[in-house]
């Protein structure tokens, strides 16, 4: 079989992904720490070196069963400004290379380097010399996937780790995709992969060989289509910038302790006061809210619903989530909860929507006027007051004495 190439005749496509990147930050910022495994985070794994992951640990992994696999692990409490700003530092190496770059998260970018060859050189030296720049003037591994698509110079990256280079050749993507295992497609989760191990499939080539509608059959129409269309290297997306993000969201690790309602409701509540900030800081509305929960055998499920019209509203999104959360609450008792995530998705911009009449609203008492709707001079306000006097200045009583910890490191919203 031969893999259908677009206009790209060249592995110009290249996945920059930082190794183990909060743990790395540690190791550099803490000499002492080279060579040894070092995890970042107490009651939940956030990151874990490769030399703890060599015994085991992965993330999100409860803190007690890491430092059981692994004893003489150093436990490092997370530094959210210090990733944020090794993440500035490598995200100016990038654009630096080429002005084609496409952040993923703040440890891996995709960046085009077609077009460079007369003054760069080839996509593999340069490459190799954003490793090199990375390593020497930001102190961090990095990998980097080469590669004709985004998906497979993804794939190279986490082929190539820790620490390497790995390019996939223009005409050889089949030969490298097709003897690594199933779990190696996006969208193959440990239910995907069980499914097709129970059907004999194991690796990318076979995939190729069931075919679209055997895959279709097997796990859908979509999930056929999407992962044939991968095992044959079938990705015509382009490097996009300055693409905004699809969706915002936040997430609590819990650990598997027993949490009443209360407790989860709370952390509920400090991520919705946070998205909402979130939201109006880029000046942007959502429709749909959508919560997931971990529960505590690590399975997960997401509820969502929408909103009539798009909103900035704290008010209006804890209304929701809260809705989202009361339905969940009976599976919840039953398998406990490890995480608590929101997202916020159909986003738009504030200036882009349609404005609606207030036909909906109550008239008026006799002799009396409309109630003015408060909510968005409040979130205006305490905005103000958090952005002044820092993000704890004003809280709500449900969360006084609770500390829900930091935000992780994000790109710009």
């Amino acid at each position: 079989m031969r893999v259908e190439r677009g206009a790209r005749e060249q592995a110009s496509i290249l996945h920059a992904d930082l190794d183990s990147f909060y743990a790395s930050v540690e190791q550099r910022d803490h000499p002492e720490l080279r060579g040894r495994p070092v995890l970042v985070g107490g009651g939940v794994v956030l990151a874990a070196s490769y030399e703890a992951k060599a015994v085991g640990v992965r993330s999100p992994m409860p803190g007690h069963e890491a430092r059981r696999l692994c004893p003489a692990a150093v436990t490092m409490p997370p530094r959210f400004d210090a990733y944020m700003d090794a993440s500035r530092a490598v995200f100016d190496v990038f654009h630096d290379i080429t002005p084609l770059v496409e952040g993923i998260s703040v440890d891996e970018a995709f960046l085009d380097a077609a077009g460079l060859r007369k003054i760069s050189g080839s996509p593999v030296q340069i490459a190799e010399r954003l490793r090199r720049r990375v390593r020497t003037e930001v102190g961090l591994p990095i990998t980097v996937g080469a590669a004709s698509s985004k998906f497979l110079a993804k794939v190279a990256s986490a082929v190539g780790k820790p620490d390497g280079l790995l390019e996939v050749p223009a005409g050889g993507e089949l030969a490298f995709l097709h003897p690594l295992p199933v779990g190696r497609l996006w969208g193959v989760g440990a239910k995907t992969q069980a499914r097709l191990h129970d059907a004999g499939i194991r690796t990318v080539g076979q995939i190729a060989e069931t075919g679209e509608d055997r895959m279709s059959s097997l796990l859908g129409k979509g999930a056929g289509r999407h992962l044939y269309a991968l095992s044959m290297a079938r990705d015509p997306r382009r490097v996009e910038t300055g693409r905004r993000r699809r969706s915002i969201g936040a997430q609590r690790a819990l650990g598997r302790r027993i949490k009443d309602r209360s407790e989860i409701e709370s952390t509920l509540l400090a991520i919705v006061d946070r998205l909402g900030l979130r939201l109006r800081t880029s000046e942007r509305l959502t429709r749909t809210v959508v919560l997931r929960v971990r529960f505590n055998d690590f399975e997960s499920v997401t509820r969502s619903r929408s909103v009539a019209e798009p909103t900035d509203s704290t008010e209006v999104v804890l209304t929701v989530a809260r809705g989202l959360l009361a339905d969940a609450m009976p599976l919840i008792r039953d398998r406990g909860c490890s995480l608590i995530g929101l997202s916020l998705t159909n986003l738009a911009g504030r200036g882009a929507v349609q404005l609606t009449l207030p036909f909906d609203e109550s008239p008026a008492p006799p002799g009396g006027t409309l109630a003015p709707d408060t909510s968005t001079d409040l979130d205006a306000a305490v905005d103000r007051l958090r952005g002044r006097f820092g993000r704890d200045a004003v809280t709500r009583g449900a969360l006084m004495y609770r500390n829900h910890g930091a935000d992780a490191p994000m790109l710009p919203d």
